[in-house]
């Protein structure tokens, strides 16, 4: 396939220049930057035998007919968290583009089946705290109720945010309408992560997302002055806590593949003088078994309860949020094992512990892959952020190579 890797890298540092500040990205979904992101991409594809539109969640699609109906999506998402780094999410959009170019080239227009590339609408949830939303609306998975009333720091509503933007809240469940044909997603991201930096490897096999238990939880002991109360007869809830966040560590190592996160503390009264006589905290936690998450849970739960008895507390759980580990389909991975092969040599198969817009697109039941290319220092969502050169180039590459077998495996 004649893809053009460094223009991919062009355009990423074309796009860097014109939505980032010495901060980093600044592309938030909705604002101004962002759709300055927008009508910059649409000037990239013009010269393309294409058509292109919004659906009603404000994904942008970009169709290249073919000889079949039967489509092949490829796609990312230009928006960014607050300072956040030139490639998460703009990598897989402006690959898309690249190989979408070159697949016109190839096949003088008309490939063999319709290939669509789609830039997701707030993937991050930055402003509002509703990650995944154009991919989930898409996939029939919206929550126009709860989104209805989110509002974002300066108390402005997702709702009127989206009207000024052009888009109805009530109607973007007709962004399902996108899924006719659909045959096959893929897409490309950064890894986020050290794992294949670590085995110096500069791409991967995504073979799902990790599902997701995330909870509340409270620990409820007694408040007494510091000074007074003898240890002995404490009833401490930031100890409770405290052992409980030390606990699921060595719970999460009992899996190759999970983590797990106390992410959040306060206490209450919250004073020097005073013992902690409730503690709220938070866990994270994530596998890509669902035995193996159920398992985690019920440990933690289990020590909770423990460690409350041990300080002579009560605990209380509280769901936030919780979503299923999504497996990715085992012909496409085998596809995108092959083009990483082809393209570096060797691979390495893995899961994502983020969730990405694949997901939401696998749980409408469309097969799906993501392929991951090496971070350096495993670090993302902030303006250090990067991959060396070489490994955008080998991923373009091996992207492009992807997506001409998974046409094939779509026309057969």
């Amino acid at each position: 396939m004649s893809v053009d890797p460094k223009r991919v890298i062009a355009d990423l540092e074309e796009l860097r220049a014109l939505t980032s500040d010495e901060n980093g990205a600044q592309r938030v979904a909705w604002s101004p930057t962002w759709l300055k992101a927008q009508s910059w991409f649409e000037t990239r594809f013009k010269s393309l035998p294409v058509e292109h539109h919004y659906d009603a969640a404000g994904n942008l699609w970009v169709t290249l007919q073919g000889a079949s109906d039967r489509a092949l999506l490829l796609g990312g998402h230009l928006d960014s968290v607050p300072n956040g780094g030139w490639l998460d999410g703009c990598l897989g959009v402006l690959t898309a583009l690249e190989v979408m170019r070159a697949i016109a080239e190839d096949h003088n227009g008309r490939p063999p089946v319709t290939v669509r590339l789609v830039d997701w609408a707030d993937e991050e949830g930055a402003r509002f705290g509703r990650s995944l939303f154009g991919s989930s609306a898409f996939a029939g998975n919206h929550s126009i109720a709860a989104d209805r009333v989110r509002t974002d720091r300066d108390g402005e509503t997702l709702e009127a945010t989206l009207r000024e933007c052009g888009f109805d809240i009530d109607r973007i469940g007709d962004a399902a309408i996108e899924r006719k044909n659909a045959c096959a997603y893929l897409e490309l991201h950064i890894e986020q992560g050290p794992v294949l930096e670590e085995l110096q490897l500069p791409l991967g096999v995504v073979l799902g997302t990790k599902g997701v238990e995330r909870h509340a939880i409270t620990f409820r002991g007694q408040e007494a002055h510091s000074g007074s109360t003898p240890m002995a007869v404490r009833r401490d809830a930031l100890a409770a806590a405290a052992k409980l966040a030390l606990e699921i560590r060595p719970i999460a190592r009992k899996h190759p593949d999970s983590v797990a996160t106390m992410g959040s503390v306060k206490t209450f009264p919250g004073i020097v003088t005073a013992v902690v006589g409730r503690c709220e905290t938070t866990l994270d936690m994530r596998d890509l078994d669902a035995s193996v998450l159920a398992s985690m849970f019920e440990e933690a739960q289990d020590a909770s309860r423990r460690f409350a008895a041990e300080e002579r507390c009560s605990v209380e759980w509280s769901r936030i949020w919780s979503i299923e580990p999504i497996p990715f389909h085992p012909e496409l991975i085998e596809l995108c094992d092959q083009a990483v092969r082809e393209t570096a040599g060797t691979s390495h198969r893995l899961p994502s512990g983020p969730l990405h817009d694949a997901a939401e697109v696998a749980r409408a039941g469309i097969p799906t892959v993501m392929m991951f290319t090496q971070s350096l220092n495993g670090l993302s969502h902030n303006k250090l952020e990067d991959t060396k050169k070489e490994h955008l180039e080998l991923a373009a590459v091996a992207f492009s190579r992807l997506a001409e077998k998974t046409m094939r495996w779509i026309a057969s």
